[in-house]
């Protein structure tokens, strides 16, 4: 081998090797700084990157699986193509095994947990998004779009204050957290000065004893010679006039140190006042606000970390200044000399267990709450929380924490203090729980995830109030001690109202009763009192929040929507919003009387529209196509300006969640007249045999979405494919549905000879519909909860299939005999 060193080709390997590496070191930042970026988040931002996070995606499988989601081509999936789902279900199954590959790698005791954890994360993304993958995807591409604009923002705020340290914590958690630094330094500075009062005291009493020791010594002179007595006694009694001076001064001087420590501690104990009640009274109270809005499909309440870092830094403080208040009170009882210490100290001891005991108290919270709909001989969970439990080591003897079900009459005599012992109004299983301390949160709680309501014991009704507008709530309780039995707590939490009902045909009406009183409940409200009467624009705000949740969608209800439903709820016929601002409606007209001439409220028609869009019409209106919120008048004006063969989707009026199609033709009857036709609405059950898209596809005469969108253009991707090829001689039948008068030739793909679902529309009035394949769907068809029932469907297509099998000669035979 010859080694022959040449500078240039060095330089140039090495520079080679330079890129290589810094292109390998770029990739790895890449790809692990976005969410080493989103953790370093502050006060808002903090927030709302929390708020992302739920059961449908863990914030831990985000954390301990960072890299391998960032390296994923989420953008590369087409959310709107279903021919992407096999995509989308590779990401899973790689996503369910890559958390299973890292639970594996937990080893040791602190791992152990974590194990477990991983485990049950893997196993319930894998449940919830094996039916539907390209969910998972867009759940994805949500988060990490809105973690780069976090951060984005966040960059570009501490651009603009250069110069600065970089802090984006909002300014009410700035002042928090400056008034912690204060309280802080006047903790530290009480306890420098106790130290100080401690050696002085010491020093006093040193001084002290020498002073009795000079008096025995004078008492002891009698014995001695008188010269010697007399020079001895002169002496000692000069020595024993200045130590007595001194002791004089110096007790003087001892009391004002306590009279000073004390007004410390007194200003102290404001500030911590103050403190806790901004972060006890606002920040809790406005986290169980978002709590309690999250009930209605608002934000989620975010994590409570923040909140919880916060309170153990009041109880450290807390604890702090008490144990320096009990050694003043031990320098005291050590050294007793006049004046009011006695009577200051045991008002200080007494002010600050109160504040611990305020903040122990209020820190007891429910961090999951249980379902608030709650159906009996049904599996619910909660999980509650003790924020100060890891700080004040209450976990070293982990309490039980007892869940019972009261009446809103025993709430109020919880609240009220009055004895309410054991009383509970009704059953629940499973209903007892111990408090479990996870080291590496540092939380304090107790998960009920196996409690079930064996029965409830309803209260006289009032007037017109139903079975589902009685409220009750879950009570929480339990007892623990601090500081080694010094303090004793017995702690009790209230969860939201809750409605128990027996049967799935009242959870309508108990939906309403719930969303009305998580939109309209005030802070500290007597339970469970809401107003009567609200403004319309609150209740259009509480509809809004709870469309768009059920939706998940960012497109909500419009000022037209609004107007709409406006003119529903007060049987109005102006389309100006300004109309209604001022207006309000009550909880009668939301969801107790009848609509004129319907036989529902305003509240089970809307409900009904909102559980036709979850199940079956979801992406149709994330896609803009459907309209909705239009009446038959509007629609024919709508459509009669626009071509023949123009069509919209809107709800129906006179049926509790059904969707029709309006579409502008020629009267067949007399050429040359135009007319707008409605036909009969689908409702769920519909939808349930045939797709929106696919019966739109049937009808050959709707030709455009309004106000001009070729239907095909919109509505293709959701077609379902053409059937395979015949099997083994027999031809799989295809369902169709027709307009009789509206029937046109359209070749089938599949080359086989549909069977027809014909249904009738008229422009004035809708016709039942005539089926040619089907039998008039029975009661049979429905479930206990007055649901559609698929098995039974599924049997009746078995039937139609078997019909179409036989031989036609057989049938004509069949018929003709």
């Amino acid at each position: 081998m010859c080694n022959y060193y040449h500078p240039g080709l060095f330089d140039l390997c090495f520079e080679t090797l330079n890129r290589k590496l810094s292109s390998i070191l770029s990739l790895h930042r890449s790809t692990m700084a976005m969410w080493i970026q989103a953790q370093q988040l502050q006060g808002e931002a903090l927030h709302q990157m929390q708020a992302l996070y739920g059961q449908h995606f863990p914030i831990e499988v985000r954390h301990y699986l960072a890299q391998w989601i960032e390296s994923q081509l989420w953008d590369s999936v087409d959310l709107d193509s279903p021919a992407e789902e096999a995509k989308a279900k590779r990401l899973l199954d790689n996503l369910v095994a890559e958390l299973q590959r890292k639970a594996q790698l937990q080893g040791g005791e602190d791992g152990f947990l974590l194990k477990i954890k991983l485990g049950h994360y893997a196993t319930q993304l894998k449940s919830t998004y094996d039916r539907c993958p390209l969910e998972l995807v867009r759940c994805i591409k949500h988060i990490l779009h809105s973690e780069q604009r976090l951060v984005q923002e966040a960059t570009n705020a501490s651009c603009e204050t250069a110069g600065q340290a970089m802090d984006s914590l909002s300014q009410r958690h700035q002042q928090i957290n400056q008034a912690f630094e204060e309280l802080r330094l006047a903790t530290q500075e009480t306890e420098n000065e106790l130290r100080k009062l401690q050696h002085s005291q010491e020093y006093f009493i040193i001084q002290y004893q020498e002073n009795l020791r000079i008096q025995a010594q004078l008492s002891s002179l009698s014995s001695l010679p008188p010269a010697e007595r007399t020079q001895r006694e002169t002496t000692l009694q000069n020595k024993r006039a200045t130590v007595e001076a001194w002791l004089t001064r110096e007790a003087s001087t001892l009391q004002k140190y306590r009279l000073d420590l004390s007004e410390q501690h007194l200003k102290t104990l404001g500030l911590l006042r103050k403190q806790q009640t901004l972060i006890l009274d606002e920040e809790l109270i406005q986290w169980k606000r978002r709590q309690q809005l999250a009930g209605n499909g608002g934000p989620h309440e975010g994590g409570l970390d923040v909140l919880q870092s916060w309170c153990e830094k009041l109880a450290d403080l807390i604890w702090q200044n008490r144990q320096q208040i009990r050694r003043c009170e031990h320098l005291t009882q050590q050294l007793p000399l006049p004046g009011p210490m006695e009577e200051l100290l045991s008002k200080l001891n007494s002010d600050i267990t109160d504040i611990i005991s305020a903040l122990v108290t209020s820190t007891f919270i429910i961090e999951k709450q249980p379902p608030q709909v709650l159906k009996t001989q049904t599996k619910f969970a909660a999980t509650v929380r003790l924020l100060v439990g890891g700080k004040l080591n209450v976990h070293m003897n982990p309490p039980m924490v007892k869940a019972v079900i009261v009446s809103e009459q025993q709430a109020k005599a919880l609240l009220k203090n009055e004895s309410t012992h054991s009383e509970s109004s009704g059953e629940i299983l499973n209903n007892n729980c111990v408090m479990e301390y996870h080291q590496a949160t540092g939380t304090l709680s107790a998960h009920f995830r196996n409690m079930s309501l064996k029965r409830i014991k309803r209260s006289d009704r009032r007037g017109a109030e139903s079975v589902t507008e009685e409220k009750f709530t879950v009570l929480f309780e339990s007892q623990f001690s601090v500081g080694g039995n010094e303090l004793v707590f017995h702690v009790k939490t209230l969860s939201l109202p809750v409605v128990v009902i027996v049967h799935g045909s009242q959870d309508n009406n108990a939906t309403a009763t719930v969303l009305w009183d998580n939109a309209f409940a005030e802070p500290g409200r007597v339970p469970f009192i809401v107003p009567d009467k609200v403004l319309w624009p609150q209740l259009c705000e509480a509809l809004d929040m709870k469309y768009k949740a059920e939706m998940h969608s960012g497109r909500g209800l419009s000022e037209d929507n609004l107007v709409f439903l406006a003119q529903k709820a007060f049987s109005s016929s102006s389309n100006n919003p300004e109309d209604y601002k001022s207006m309000t409606i009550s909880w009668a007209q939301f969801n107790r009387e009848s609509l004129p001439g319907r036989s529902f409220t305003f509240w089970q028609w809307f409900d009904g529209v909102v559980e036709l869009m979850k199940k079956h019409l979801k992406p149709h209106w994330n896609d803009g196509a459907i309209l909705g919120f239009v009446n038959k008048q509007q629609a024919q004006d709508m459509l009669l300006s626009k071509p023949n063969g123009t069509f919209l989707l809107r709800f129906s009026d006179s049926e509790i969640g059904g969707i029709t199609i309006a579409w502008v033709a020629e009267n067949p009857n007399k050429p040359g007249e135009r007319l707008v036709w409605n036909l009969l609405p689908y409702t769920t059950k519909d939808f349930s045999i045939r797709s929106l898209a696919d019966r739109i596809s049937d009808l050959n005469h709707l030709l455009f979405l309004y106000p001009d969108r070729p239907k095909d253009e919109v509505f293709a991707k959701y077609y379902t494919p053409p059937l395979s090829k015949a099997v083994d001689g027999y031809v799989k039948p295809q369902i169709k549905q027709v307009v009789p008068e509206f029937t046109t030739p359209n070749p089938e793909p599949s080359g086989s000879t549909p069977s027809f679902m014909d249904q009738t529309a008229s422009s004035s009035v809708s016709h039942p519909n005539n089926f040619t394949v089907f039998p008039p769907m029975s009661d049979t068809m429905l479930d206990p909860d007055g649901d559609f029932d698929l098995e039974d469907t599924m049997d009746v297509a078995r039937h139609v299939e078997e019909l179409l099998r036989r031989p036609m000669a057989n049938q004509w035979s069949s018929q003709q005999s």
